[in-house]
């Protein structure tokens, strides 16, 4: 699925281009080059910093999930520990880009007992895949604690996971909102990856 997604967007990108190429972030190029689905198509690497300057994002109230604010895309430039700072409020996401990746929003939170910052989405994987999912979360994600939470949804059809982002290779407490979504997507994308090929 992750080929076909990428391959049938640069082939789509590659007809609306001028000269400039095909543009495009590290993930899906590196694995284009791997897959050589690029064909002819020249790829250009895209800044990740600006990957989500168009999605959508609420902050919302944990307890009543109301939404507090529509934030624009300066939000993400918010240091992490916003939400250590306002542990009654959750962030929900959406982008275009989470297509690749299986998933159509996430959610982010700091972990009142824990303090650590929860990632909760649904992944649209089918219910044979456990065991690699599973596989793959256990061997990533590394942490005294529960690393992750994994259930299949009979009445959605999906995987809803939560993780801790403090156990995902990479993070820093310093990091900006920006920067958390940019390793989220970079976890969730190698996961796709890894797990695909058993399809």
């Amino acid at each position: 699925m992750l080929k076909e997604k990428i391959k049938k967007y640069i082939s789509e990108k590659e007809s609306q281009s001028t000269t400039e190429g095909v543009v495009l972030f590290r993930e899906e190029i590196e694995f284009a080059e791997q897959n050589q689905l690029a064909g002819e198509s020249h790829l250009v690497e895209k800044d990740a910093n600006t990957r989500f300057a168009d999605a959508y994002i609420e902050r919302c109230d944990k307890e009543t999930e109301n939404m507090l604010k529509n934030e624009t895309s300066a939000f993400l430039s918010e240091p992490l520990d916003y939400f250590k700072k306002h542990k009654n409020e959750f962030i929900y996401f959406e982008s275009k880009w989470f297509d690749f990746v299986n998933v159509d929003a996430i959610s982010l939170e700091v972990d009142d007992v824990f303090g650590t910052y929860d990632v909760m989405l649904g992944l649209k994987f089918q219910k044979k895949y456990d065991k690699q999912l599973k596989e793959y979360l256990n061997v990533h994600l590394s942490g005294e604690e529960t690393k992750f939470d994994l259930m299949f949804s009979n009445e959605d059809g999906l995987w809803n996971l939560n993780f801790a982002l403090n156990y995902v290779k990479g993070f820093r407490e310093e990091m900006t909102v920006g920067e958390a979504f940019q390793l989220i997507y970079h976890f969730l994308f190698k996961l796709v990856e890894a797990v695909e090929p058993a399809q």
